[in-house]
């Protein structure tokens, strides 16, 4: 079971979360864009771009945050942390 975490934070504080589980045969890479779509479907957002800095991030700690950088509308939170928490 693969298993991501995304939460939008504003003033450090979590205002909202989900998790996304996918059992699917698939690579990692479609894993994690896959999870990142579901997620902003549920979260009624824009899917973010991936800048440099989010893929260097996500390669070292299986994590990143997006900030108003990597989408294209304006957004009302801080930042959309992306967080694997389970991989098999």
């Amino acid at each position: 079971m693969f298993r991501m975490w995304f939460k939008e934070w504003k003033d450090n504080r979590m205002i909202r979360d989900t998790v996304v589980e996918d059992s699917a045969y698939d690579t990692r890479t479609h894993k994690v864009f896959r999870a990142l779509e579901t997620a902003c479907s549920e979260l009624d957002l824009a899917v973010p771009v991936w800048l440099d800095s989010n893929i260097r991030e996500f390669k070292r700690h299986a994590r990143t945050r997006f900030s108003q950088d990597s989408f294209m509308e304006e957004i009302d939170f801080d930042s959309l942390e992306a967080v694997i928490i389970e991989e098999d």
